[in-house]
């Protein structure tokens, strides 16, 4: 039970890009990267668009909004280690 525990925990942090030596792949890339954001993306890319004083943009890709949240992350200091 604790492997699958643990697998599970290393699955999520791969997805969260916190493995070191994990690379990212441009998003330029991403095979899924023209499928409309996620739920997830939305959520959290509002929250920064109002941290910011920016628009938000409902319409985004996957690839597009994961670009604008590491820019507004950098704008914000959201998601600064």
């Amino acid at each position: 039970m604790a492997d699958k525990a643990n697998d599970a925990d290393t699955a999520a942090q791969a997805q969260e890009g916190n493995i070191q030596g994990s690379p990212e792949k441009p998003t330029e890339n991403w095979v899924t990267g023209d499928e409309p954001m996620t739920g997830a993306q939305a959520s959290y890319l509002e929250t920064l668009c109002t941290e910011a004083g920016e628009k938000f943009d409902p319409e985004l890709t996957k690839a597009e909004a994961s670009d604008r949240i590491d820019a507004l992350q950098g704008k914000t200091g959201r998601g600064a280690s």
